[in-house]
């Protein structure tokens, strides 16, 4: 027989059957594109839908359509932001400061579980990235990995033993600063401080640093030496404050394959030894879901329905 439960989750509390067969949730809210789909605890993408982001409005209109086929034990969102991400606070899952002017202060957490009744699990984008590949991907043999992408902006998103890292609000480890090679004029791209990471190594600091985009930049061997260089302070900051046991490097910018041994190598010589680590094949590594980390971690999400439980 299934298992009958109750739960409370921000002053609302859902009662739900469990069991193994149920399907959760997952929605990959992005900047350019929603991703929707519905999926079982082993991981499994039962189907799944995307489409343009456009208001909020029109978005839910089309997210209700996808979900409405099925009866969900619970959503997993991973969202562009700032979003609030702090359960305990009244507007969590509202999203904050954003360019997208229709989507700022739209709380997506209220508007969904208003909608479906069931638990409604938020976080970014990234750290939902981080999740999939925690569980399902490159990081699944280890307890704490971090994953970094390198795309138009740069984000990160840590994960120990399941739980992504947040405090105050969530980190933003795309804009530490890292220190400028010394024949570097580039101002940097990034509208807030310029010459941070992302203001020196995104896919917008390169496009904006030679005029092309990183794919018509392949041959040419300095672009990558300086994107390295940068990207390497960053995962050695990284790694002496996290400690991971695997870093995990996507993006657009990362499918140039001649960026992975010479980050690989400037890290090596920048550490000096000073942290004991397996071969730097495994620690830094691409991420293994084919651009799904996004979506499998917002399924992660959806499950922590049945962590809340207590199930297994």
């Amino acid at each position: 027989m299934p298992e009958e439960f109750a739960i409370q989750l921000l002053g609302h509390s859902f009662s739900m059957t469990g069991g193994a067969r149920m399907l959760h949730g997952a929605i990959e809210a992005g900047g350019t594109k929603f991703v929707c789909a519905v999926g079982d605890r082993q991981g499994k993408i039962r189907n799944k839908m995307t489409f343009p982001t456009e208001g909020p409005e029109k978005t839910l209109e089309q997210v209700h359509a996808f979900f409405q086929e099925y009866t969900l034990a619970s959503i997993g969102i991973g969202s562009f932001g700032p979003i609030e991400l702090n359960p305990q606070k009244k507007n969590y899952g509202e999203i904050g400061n954003t360019p997208k002017l229709l989507w700022k202060q739209f709380n997506i957490y209220q508007a969904l579980v208003s909608t479906y009744q069931v638990p409604v699990f938020v976080d970014t984008d990234v750290n939902a990235a981080a999740l999939g590949e925690f569980y399902w991907g490159a990081g699944k043999e280890v307890d704490h990995c971090l994953y970094i992408t390198v795309g138009t902006g740069i984000g990160a998103g840590f994960v120990s033993k399941g739980e992504t890292l947040k405090g105050s609000t969530h980190p933003e480890m795309g804009h530490i600063y890292v220190a400028r090679q010394q024949e570097d004029r580039f101002a940097g791209s990034c509208p807030y401080h310029q010459d941070c990471l992302e203001g020196l190594a995104s896919g917008t600091a390169l496009e904006a640093r030679y005029g092309k985009k990183g794919n018509l930049l392949v041959e040419c061997e300095e672009v990558w030496e300086l994107e390295a260089y940068y990207l390497a302070q960053a995962i050695v900051n990284y790694t002496l404050i996290l400690a991971p046991d695997r870093i995990i490097l996507g993006g657009g910018v990362m499918k140039q394959q001649a960026l992975l041994p010479l980050i690989r190598q400037k890290v090596s010589t920048l550490l000096a030894n000073y942290v004991e680590l397996e071969s730097m094949d495994k620690y830094i590594v691409t991420p293994q879901l084919d651009d799904q980390q996004g979506i499998l971690g917002a399924l992660a999400l959806g499950m922590k329905a049945d962590h809340v439980k207590g199930a297994s």
